[in-house]
């Protein structure tokens, strides 16, 4: 994609994925689902993680999987109220660039 991913974007697209799943998703996918979307690594994306967390955005646990241990990231209460302002915030946005894009001056 040619166009710069700023921070609040990325916030928007991770909180985005992880509201998907209830019960909360494990970090490789929520990479993989963000990635489908945006240009980013993933050594950009688990500092966003855990700067989500540290806003008390997402709730982290982690759980044995294959032998392993998986962590998983829940929204919390903060993290659903701040993707419904980003939801807000991006419908104002991409309106005012459409808008610029068609001939119009937002």
């Amino acid at each position: 994609m040619v166009f710069n991913t700023g921070a609040a974007l990325l916030d928007a697209v991770v909180l985005a994925v992880v509201s998907k799943e209830k019960e909360g998703t494990y970090g490789y996918k929520i990479t993989q689902d963000v990635r489908g979307v945006l240009d980013v690594s993933e050594s950009t994306l688990y500092p966003v993680l855990r700067r989500l967390q540290k806003d008390d955005c997402l709730e982290v646990y982690d759980m044995a999987y294959a032998g392993r241990n998986r962590r998983y990231y829940k929204l919390t209460d903060r993290g659903a109220a701040q993707l419904e302002f980003y939801k807000a915030e991006w419908k104002i946005y991409a309106s005012k660039i459409s808008g610029m894009f068609e001939g119009g001056i937002g």
